[in-house]
């Protein structure tokens, strides 16, 4: 006979246990959803970190030309857009904006000590006297630019004291049996670089090491040639080095157009990618703000970037309004300073100094720290074989504060602060 409290007392232990039971599984299957979840979310963090790492990456490395370098191009075309607000492209990188690349010596006496380096074109004489294979340029340093500059303008100085000895740089590459003659020098991105008119490299110059270390090849007209550019002339804009040549038409000896490769334009960001642009247009609107026009010509181996005033300065090495004649041409130097607006659209003319006609511009600088107001130029000779260099210094407005003063009987046709 069955006890009542007895099953009821069996019934409620069985109800007991089936709650245990349902409730000793269910932190087990929160921990394993749990687990799951946490699995999921480390997973979907790991392959965003991957995608996104993988997506900077990918434009790091893609060129200029894929994001919208249009800006520069734009500005290079000569199509005068304003961009004076835009900032530095992120996509070049870290930029160096060391300038000078030596600290400048101030005086409690109102002035200023800069060092400054020229480099020379010895064109056939490039060729080592006693080295096979070797070609060699000469570069001389300035111990100290001497710059005096107050509130009055009346009372600018400028004065040049050299460096005795005379750094020989040499190169085993070459064109057609020549090379390292080097046409400017610059600084880019933190280094000192030098171009070569001949075979079209671009070199690292490494002031510690008295040596070139090859960086880039530039090639002739608008990339296609196998020839190298004739780099004459190079700046800087937008954090991009900016390479040019003559400026005029390729001729024969008499003056007969053979092509326009020479008023191309070479853009080099600091990753070394390169681009080209034609500057034909540009180069005409120069020479014709003097009334030139072909087969007149203007031959340009000196342009800096303005960024103060947003302009291009040139300081023309020869004008003509004449046909081309080698022998006619040596006599044809300018004191001629062009000042064109960002897309070309103005130039303004000013003379600078006494014309010479054996001297032309070669190479100038803005000196640092005068607010582009204040240049040092170099002015080559070259007369029936022989050559020298002179050095000056101006004012914008064409004042000379430093005569032309002969540096020596090389051809120095690259000047550059250091």
């Amino acid at each position: 006979m069955s006890d009542p409290l007895l099953e009821n007392m069996i019934e409620n232990s069985k109800v007991l246990d089936m709650r245990q039971a349902v409730f000793s599984r269910a932190p087990l299957s929160y921990r394993v959803g749990n687990s799951t979840l946490h699995v999921q979310t480390r997973f979907v963090m790991l392959v965003s970190a991957v995608g996104l790492i993988a997506l900077l990456v990918l434009f790091l490395v893609m060129p200029a030309s894929r994001f919208g370098s249009s800006n520069l191009t734009s500005d290079l075309l000569g199509h005068g857009e304003d961009h004076s607000h835009r900032h530095r492209p992120w996509y070049t990188g870290f930029y160096n904006s060391t300038y000078p690349l030596s600290t400048p010596v101030y005086s409690d006496r109102g002035y200023i000590k800069y060092r400054i380096a020229v480099v020379s074109d010895l064109d056939t004489d490039s060729k080592h006297p006693t080295e096979k294979n070797t070609w060699l340029s000469y570069l001389k340093k300035v111990s100290h630019v001497r710059v005096t500059s107050t509130v009055n303008v009346e009372s600018q100085e400028v004065s040049v004291e050299w460096d005795k000895d005379v750094v020989t740089l040499t190169s085993g590459m070459a064109y057609g049996g020549r090379g390292m003659e080097l046409s400017e020098l610059v600084v880019f991105n933190g280094r000192l670089y030098a171009v070569d008119d001949r075979t079209g490299v671009i070199y690292e110059v490494d002031l510690q090491g008295s040596r070139v270390i090859p960086w880039v090849i530039l090639t002739d007209g608008s990339g296609r040639e196998k020839k190298g550019f004739k780099s004459e002339w190079a700046t800087v804009k937008d954090e991009t080095l900016i390479v040019g040549g003559l400026g005029k038409e390729w001729t024969t000896s008499t003056g007969e157009l053979v092509n326009h490769n020479p008023q191309w334009v070479k853009t080099v960001t600091t990753r070394g990618n390169v681009e080209h642009f034609d500057w034909t247009k540009n180069y005409e609107k120069l020479r014709e703000a003097v009334g030139i026009h072909f087969p007149g010509y203007m031959i340009h181996e000196s342009c800096v970037w303005a960024e103060t005033i947003k302009s291009w300065v040139f300081l023309p090495r020869r004008a003509s309004t004449a046909r081309y004649n080698e022998v006619d041409d040596e006599h044809k130097g300018t004191n001629l300073m062009l000042t064109a607006s960002e897309g070309f659209e103005e130039v303004k003319v000013k003379h600078i100094g006494e014309r010479l006609p054996t001297h032309g511009f070669s190479s100038f600088k803005f000196i640092p720290g005068t607010k582009e107001n204040l240049v040092v130029a170099l002015k080559s000779e070259e007369v029936k074989g022989k050559v020298s260099t002179y050095i000056m210094a101006f004012s914008m407005d064409g004042k000379v504060l430093l005569p032309e003063t002969k540096v020596g009987d090389y051809k120095f046709e690259g000047i550059e602060f250091v």
